[in-house]
This record gives C-alpha cells, structure tokens and sequence, in this order.
C-alpha cells in the first residue's frame, strides 16, 4: 500500500508546523519586541497587529495545523488487516536531514516579506516532498516523535506460511517481540497491538 498524494502532503506539510512558528516569530516588527501588548487604560487598546505580514504568517501556520490535524486522522485511518509475528525489535533513529535543512535555511535570512528567497525556498520545499514521496521516505518524520510514534527495525514472520523478514515498523508507542497487527504502507510498516 502506499499513501495518496493528498495524504502524503499533509503528512509532509503537517511536520512543519515548527517551522511554520519560528518563520511567524522572525515576522514580529521589531518596534513590538520592547512594547507592551496592551495599554494599562483599556482593555480595549490591545495591539494583536504586531506581524510584517500577517497573511502569511497566521496563513502558514493555520495551514501546517490543519496538515498535522489531517495527519494524525490520516495514521488513525490506516486498518492494521495483517496479523504478524515480531521476533526482534531494534530502534532506529529518525532521518532528520529531510527536515533540519528547512529549518537551517529560515535563520538564513529567509522571511517573507523576501519574494524571491520565500519563492527559492518554495521550490526547495516542493523538490523535498518530491524526493520524499517517491522514495517511500514520507513516514521518515520528526513531528511524529512528539506524537509518541517509533521508528524500528524488526525481524517479523508474515502470512501463514510464516515467511521471516527485515522491516522498518512505525508504531505508537513501543513495539515488542510479540503478535501485532500490521500494514505496509510505502515499505515501512505501522504496526499496533492485536
């Protein structure tokens, strides 16, 4: 099985909600840092207009909430229909390349009241998610972490005729020598408890 597009970009696009938030925080005006929100007089004197670009900012970070909100019902969506027996388990560590370099490049200059750098920078993001749908590596995401998923290594029986296999497994919470149920889904398998 293999995700859908649709589903693949808002996994992708969810995990950058981070981002999303650092890049709203640069758009702070500077004349904002030091001044306080709202006046002592009235309440109503509140300043809450305190972004350079308050489309794109508020935008993206909406736009990444609502992808990690899609994301989370899209893994709850996935029916586990294999029944597998895991023999050994062995953590492995995210890839976190795919998503530290984006993160690298934001406090390089890079803001959106910049067309041109925000337009590279687009491109980039595109060409990544690319990279990352073809190669079956969209699952292969830090957010999830903070979620409570896993990322392991796990020798599994498939099948009745028990056929032993090497597999990637991405499970919410820890995975166990045990039977778990389980579906493949672009070469890693999300796996949880019978």
């Amino acid at each position: 099985m293999q995700f859908q597009f649709w589903s693949a970009l808002f996994i992708f696009l969810g995990s950058y909600l981070p981002l999303a938030l650092i890049l709203m925080v640069q758009d702070i005006s500077a004349k904002y840092w030091g001044a306080p929100l709202c006046g002592w007089k009235w309440q109503w004197s509140c300043q809450f207009q305190v972004f350079a670009h308050p489309w794109f900012a508020w935008g993206s970070v909406a736009m990444t909430s609502g992808a990690l909100l899609l994301m989370v019902l899209a893994l709850r969506s996935v029916r586990l229909t294999h029944r597998v027996h895991v023999q050994e388990v062995k953590a492995i560590p995210n890839d976190l390349i795919n998503y530290v370099l984006p993160y690298v490049v934001s406090f390089m200059g890079l803001s959106y009241g910049d067309p041109q750098k925000l337009g590279g920078f687009l491109v980039f993001w595109v060409g990544l998610f690319m990279i990352t749908y073809r190669s079956g590596q969209i699952l292969m995401n830090p957010l999830l972490i903070v979620l409570g998923w896993r990322l392991y290594e796990a020798k599994v029986a498939l099948g009745q005729a028990g056929a032993i296999r090497m597999v990637r497994v991405l499970k919410k919470g820890p995975l166990v020598p045990s039977i778990q149920m389980a579906e493949e889904i672009q070469d890693v398998y999300l796996m949880g408890d019978p």
